[in-house]
C-alpha cells in the first residue's frame, strides 16, 4: 500500500508556486471570458440579423466551435498558425484566444436566448417613445436581458475555468501544468492532484457564489417569473 506524504503541501516553495499558477489560471480564464462575451455578442446578433452574410458567418462559426473539441481548436491555433501562415504564436496568448473563441460560441446562445426572451412589447414600447431600434436595444432590451444572462453566464465562466487546464498541453504554466511539474520533481502525484482539485473547487464555488449574490441583488428570480 502506498504511503502518502502531504508534508510537501506545507513547504512554502510549493505553496507559492501553486498559488502563483492559480493566479495565472484566473487571469487566463478572465481574459478568455471577456473575449467570449465580445465574440458571443457579435455571433448572437448575427444569428438574429436579417443581413444574410452576417447570419451565415455566425451560423458557420457556431457550428464549427460547438462541433469540435477545445483541445483540437487549441492545437490548430497554436501549432497551425506557424505552419500554415508562418506566424509565431505565444502559448498563453494562443490559450486565451482559444478559450475565448470556444466559449464565445456557447456565450452567443446565452445572449441570444436572453434577448429573445424579452417580451416584444418592450421593443414596441421603446419605438413608440421615439427611440430608434439601436436605442431601444441599448436602453430597454439589453439591460433586462443582461439580468437573465447571469446564471447561465456564471456556469459558462465556471466551465471555462475548468477548461483552462487544457492550456497545459501547449506549455502554458497554469495550475494543472504547475502541479505536473511539481509531481515530476517530487513524485507525489495524489498529493498535488488533490491540492489543485481543492483549489479549482474553491475558485469555482467562489464564482458561483458571486453569481448567486448578483442574481439576488438584481432580483432575477422576480424577473424570470
Amino acid at each position: 500500500m502506498q504511503h502518502f506524504d502531504f508534508s510537501v503541501l506545507g513547504e512554502w516553495q510549493n505553496i507559492r508556486l501553486l498559488l502563483q499558477s492559480l493566479w495565472y489560471t484566473v487571469i487566463y480564464t478572465l481574459g478568455g471570458f471577456v473575449l467570449s462575451l465580445i465574440i458571443g455578442t457579435f455571433i448572437s446578433f448575427g444569428q438574429m440579423s436579417k443581413f444574410k452574410p452576417w447570419k451565415y458567418v455566425s451560423l458557420v462559426y457556431l457550428s464549427w466551435f460547438r462541433g469540435t473539441p477545445l483541445l483540437v481548436q487549441l492545437f490548430l491555433l497554436y501549432y497551425g498558425l506557424p505552419i500554415v501562415f508562418g506566424i509565431d504564436t505565444v502559448p498563453w496568448v494562443s490559450g486565451v484566444v482559444a478559450l475565448g473563441m470556444y466559449s464565445g460560441a456557447y456565450a452567443s446562445q446565452v445572449i441570444r436566448g436572453a434577448v429573445q426572451s424579452i417580451d416584444k412589447g418592450q421593443m414596441e414600447a421603446g419605438r413608440s417613445l421615439g427611440f430608434s431600434y439601436a436605442q431601444t436595444m441599448r436602453k430597454i432590451v439589453i439591460p433586462q436581458a443582461t439580468i437573465r444572462m447571469l446564471a447561465p453566464m456564471t456556469n459558462e465562466f465556471i466551465s471555462l475555468t475548468k477548461n483552462s487546464s487544457l492550456l497545459s498541453t501547449i506549455t502554458v504554466v497554469e495550475l494543472f501544468r504547475q502541479a505536473n511539474l511539481l509531481i515530476a520533481d517530487t513524485y507525489k502525484t495524489i498529493e498535488f492532484l488533490l491540492a489543485i482539485a481543492i483549489l479549482y473547487y474553491l475558485v469555482n464555488n467562489l464564482i458561483g457564489f458571486i453569481g448567486l449574490v448578483l442574481e439576488r441583488r438584481l432580483g432575477t428570480g422576480d424577473d424570470m417569473r
